[in-house]
């Protein structure tokens, strides 16, 4: 995976700071809260949810399994339809094929598919550095691109944006990308969506090459598909002449019946819909040796691992490459909507992006070892997702790998643990507890002695411990152990018998 957004710190740093802007708060609250009830009451209506989601969990644990043998039965079918099929070990490598694929086209500039995996691999600033412009055509993602900022949302990228600064954004920045933006704009919803459609309109219909993610891939007929709302992705998947789609090789489902699950549980756990407005699916290029029909004439698949066989090792973290990418998890998390997405340092912001990131790009860097420690575990997370990715399990293994085994490299064919860095107070205070543990009388005197000593104990921790003491006392002694208690006023006898 490519690096962590460059300059940012660790997630605590970042979240303090983040927590202090009183209108990023205000704009995640209000849109967290409303997509959030929405999904509730969309969710509500199907009595079969539970079994949808089961299903949902069962279909991607199988295909993980067999990963290997419908990767290949995906080649095949894209290749047979008409389509060419690469593969990219990393980002580096990636990025390379799309580049060098839109200048054997001679063009220079491209029109872009909302892409969670291009923002993932930094495939903008790449083909920017090649002389090559991408234009995102996702409102969301244009008023990201257009105010020269970095996406906090999965479903959402501007989410920490109001009304306002959007019109600000489009006043000021939107003549230096193409058509500027209507004089009097104002902030009005429908004003700045045809604001941005009259601005995308014509690079839509002058652009020869489309760049795409995809939400899905059916492996028995090589089928790509994309959902979303606003009909830009249909536009940038038909008109080019040339279409280059980056996906992640675990969007794999096997069969048209398993894609069917999904198009139920997707489409109500992110935007609230019962189906998505748009559903774009194609196989290979157009048909007809004249080119009639919609869809491109050249299709090229890059299927994308960057990290993703490494997490597939991993028998406890692997269950994050279920993810469908539905955001549910960001809307009900209290860490998310106070810290927003910046904090994370990675195009995956909130609960998953905190078991994700670090396995994706692994835990060497500050910020991705911060990532598993950015959660209460309070569980809402696990609750919403429609693949049932138990998130607080993959973040407590994480914490795990971060204090006790450090960093995962690969060495050759093998992936291995390197020492871990810091945390040394934390993996002294869990021996020394240990040792009180399996030594009841130790136990029992170390207990007399803190009661007996409390009016000396501080309120915060000193040193490293002041990162969890920082902000909350730490709980009062009682004034004697509950041993002491129990003998006192029991006898030592147990009444339950």
């Amino acid at each position: 995976m490519s690096g962590t957004y460059l300059g940012m710190p660790a997630f605590p740093e970042a979240a303090r700071e983040a927590v202090g802007n009183t209108t990023l708060r205000g704009n995640l609250r209000h849109a967290t809260h409303t997509i959030r009830d929405k999904r509730a009451r969309a969710v509500a209506e199907l009595e079969d949810w539970a079994e949808l989601r089961e299903a949902g969990k069962r279909v991607k644990d199988h295909t993980l399994r067999h990963l290997d043998r419908y990767l290949v039965q995906l080649e095949e079918a894209v290749t047979a339809a008409g389509g060419t099929v690469h593969w990219a070990a990393d980002a580096d490598e990636a990025n390379e094929i799309v580049a060098r694929l839109v200048e054997e086209t001679g063009e220079s500039e491209v029109v872009k598919v909302k892409s969670m995996a291009t923002q993932e691999i930094g495939l903008n600033e790449a083909l920017e550095a090649r002389g090559i412009h991408a234009y995102e055509t996702d409102l969301a993602e244009l008023i990201v691109q257009l105010g020269k900022d970095r996406p906090s949302h999965i479903l959402v990228p501007a989410i920490h944006r109001n009304r306002g600064e959007i019109r600000d954004i489009f006043r000021s920045e939107m003549s230096e990308w193409g058509r500027p933006a209507p004089e009097g704009l104002t902030d009005t919803p429908a004003e700045l969506a045809e604001a941005a459609r009259l601005h995308l309109r014509e690079k839509f219909l002058r652009a020869k090459v489309g760049i795409s993610g995809a939400n899905f891939m059916v492996a028995e007929t090589g089928t790509l598909v994309v959902v979303e709302s606003e009909g830009n992705g249909r536009m940038c998947l038909t008109l080019p002449e040339t279409l280059i789609s980056v996906v992640g090789i675990e969007k794999i489902v096997p069969t048209w019946r398993d894609l069917e699950v999904f198009l139920q549980t997707l489409p109500r756990s992110s935007t609230a819909e019962r189906m998505n407005p748009y559903t774009s699916m194609w196989t290979g290029t157009r048909d007809g040796e004249a080119g009639e029909g919609d869809g491109p004439r050249a299709f090229h698949l890059v299927l994308l691992d960057n990290g993703r066989t490494d997490t597939l090792a991993d028998e406890v973290g692997r269950q994050a490459l279920r993810c469908i990418r539905c955001s549910a998890c960001l809307n009900v998390c209290p860490v998310y909507e106070r810290a927003g997405g910046h904090a994370y340092g990675s195009v995956y912001p909130g609960p998953i992006g905190a078991i994700l990131s670090p396995q994706l790009r692994g835990t060497g860097s500050e910020i991705d070892a911060s990532l598993p420690y950015a959660s209460s575990l309070c569980g809402a997370c696990y609750e919403v997702c429609p693949v049932a990715i138990d998130i607080p399990e993959v973040l407590v293994h994480l914490r795990e790998r971060v204090v006790q085994g450090g960093p995962a490299v690969r060495e050759g064919n093998r992936v291995v643990l390197k020492p871990a860095r810091g945390h040394a107070a934390e993996r002294a205070a869990m021996r020394a507890a240990r040792w009180a543990f399996t030594r009841p009388g130790a136990l029992r005197t170390g207990q007399r002695l803190a009661s007996r000593s409390r009016r000396l104990h501080p309120r915060t921790l000193p040193g490293p411990g002041r990162a969890w003491s920082g902000t909350r006392d730490l709980p009062p002694v009682p004034p004697e152990p509950f041993r002491d208690w129990w003998q006192r006023t029991h006898g030592g006898r147990d009444e339950a018998k």
